[in-house]
C-alpha cells in the first residue's frame, strides 16, 4: 500500500476471487461459472446494444425490470437489477447496518461478507454452522440484527428449506433479512414469494451462474418497492449508472430465451449427481448440494495437497485453508466430459501418491 491509503481501511483483508488464468490450458472447474455459452439471442441482444454504447444506458434499467417481473411474478418496482449481486448486498449492508446494527452471519459461507462489513465499518455477528456445516434457523430467530444467508450456502451448497427462512424473517420484524439466491437455480427453494408478506426480506439472485452471464456482472434484488427505494438511494449516490447497456440487454433477452437456461440447469443438476456418485466410489464424503458446485473431501489426501496435484495436472478446483474446511475441495460442475476430466485425474492422483 501507499503512504496515502487511509488508515480506516489499514484493517481491510480483501476478498480473494477465484483464480482466472488468462490461457485457457486449464479444465476450469474453480469460480462456479456456467460451462455453457449464453443463447445466440442473449449474444445478438448485446451486439445490438453495443451499436448504442454511446449513450448512457437506463439507470432505472425499466425494460430489464420488466422482463424480470414477469418471469418471475412481481411488480417492476419489486426488482432492482445490479452490477452483479455483490453489489446489492454490499448496498444494503450501507442502508441497513451501522454501529448500533451488526451484520449477522455464518463462520463459513459466502467470503464477500465479512469484507462488506468491514469495509463499512459495521460489527458483524458470526454465528458457526453446526458439526454437520447446516445452519440452525434457530440461531438467527429474533436476533434483532441485520441477517444475511447465502442459500444455498457457500461453499457448502446446503440448502435451507423455504419454512426455515420465513421463520427467521417472521421472528426478526424490525430488522432486514437478505436472502443470498446465487445458487437457487440448482435445486433449493427460493424465497422470491415471501416478498410481499414480509417488508423486511430482501432476496437477492443473479445472471452470473444459471444464466451463463458471469461475464456481464449482472445481479438483481426483489423486495417490496419501499426497501427498494432505500437501496436506491444508496446506488445513486455511489453508481447510479451501475448496469451498462449491454448487460441490461443481455439480461432482458435471457429471461425472454429462460427455457435453453432451465435446460442447462437440470443437465448440470444431472452431472452434479453424477460426480458425486463417481467421487463417493473414489472413497470421497460429498455434503449435499442444491449449487452448481459439490464440497468434497478424503481421507485418501489432504485438501491443499490434493488441490495443487490437480492444478498442476490442469484442473482449477478452489480451496480454502480455513481450518474447519482446509480438507475440503470446492468443485463447480461443469460438462459431463469437464467431471470426466477431474475423476481420471483424481484417480490418478490418489494412485500415484499410493492411497
Amino acid at each position: 500500500m501507499s503512504r496515502f491509503f487511509s488508515e480506516k481501511f489499514s484493517d481491510l483483508v480483501p476478498y480473494v476471487p477465484g483464480e482466472q488464468p488468462q490461457d485457457q490450458q486449464y479444465t476450469k472447474l474453480n469460480t462456479n461459472e456456467s460451462p455453457f455459452p449464453p443463447s445466440p439471442a442473449v449474444v445478438q441482444a448485446m451486439r445490438d446494444a453495443g451499436a448504442s454504447a454511446n449513450l448512457y444506458c437506463d439507470p432505472q434499467c425499466r425494460v430489464l425490470c420488466s422482463a424480470i417481473a414477469k418471469e418471475y411474478g412481481v411488480q417492476p418496482d419489486q426488482v432492482l437489477p445490479v452490477n452483479g449481486s455483490d453489489e446489492i448486498i454490499n448496498f444494503a449492508v450501507m442502508a441497513f447496518c451501522d454501529e448500533t446494527h451488526p451484520l449477522a452471519y455464518a463462520d463459513i459461507t459466502y467470503g464477500c461478507y465479512p469484507v462488506f462489513a468491514d469495509f463499512n465499518r459495521v460489527p458483524s455477528h458470526i454465528i458457526p454452522l453446526r458439526e454437520d456445516f447446516t445452519i440452525d434457523y434457530r440461531d438467527y430467530c429474533g436476533l434483532g440484527e441485520t441477517i444475511v444467508i447465502a442459500n444455498p450456502n457457500a461453499p457448502t451448497g446446503i440448502a435451507l428449506p423455504k419454512r426455515e427462512i420465513e421463520q427467521i424473517v417472521r421472528t426478526n420484524p424490525d430488522n432486514v433479512v437478505i436472502v443470498d439466491e446465487a445458487y437457487v437455480a440448482f435445486g433449493a427453494e427460493s424465497c422470491v414469494d415471501l416478498i410481499d408478506k414480509y417488508d423486511n426480506l430482501l432476496v437477492c439472485q443473479t445472471f452470473s451462474k444459471s444464466h451463463s452471464l458471469a461475464g456481464a456482472r449482472l445481479g438483481f434484488g426483489f423486495a417490496q418497492a419501499s426497501l427498494l427505494a432505500d437501496i436506491n438511494a444508496i446506488k445513486y449516490s455511489t453508481n447510479p449508472y451501475n448496469v451498462n447497456r449491454m448487460a441490461q440487454a443481455a439480461g432482458a433477452a435471457a429471461m425472454a430465451d429462460n427455457g435453453y437456461y432451465l435446460s442447462n440447469c437440470r443437465t448440470i443438476m444431472e452431472n452434479r449427481e453424477y460426480t458425486v456418485e463417481k467421487l463417493t466410489e473414489l472413497g470421497f464424503s460429498v455434503l449435499p448440494s442444491k449449487a452448481n458446485f459439490i464440497f468434497a473431501r478424503t481421507d485418501r489426501m489432504e485438501g491443499g495437497a490434493l488441490y495443487r496435484a490437480l492444478k498442476r495436472d490442469g484442473v482449477l478446483v478452489r480451496h480454502f485453508d480455513k481450518e474447519k474446511i482446509s480438507d475440503y475441495l470446492r468443485i463447480s460442475i461443469g460438462t459431463r466430459e469437464q467431471m470426466d476430466v477431474l475423476l481420471q485425474k483424481t484417480r490418478a492422483i490418489l494412485e500415484q501418491e499410493g492411497n
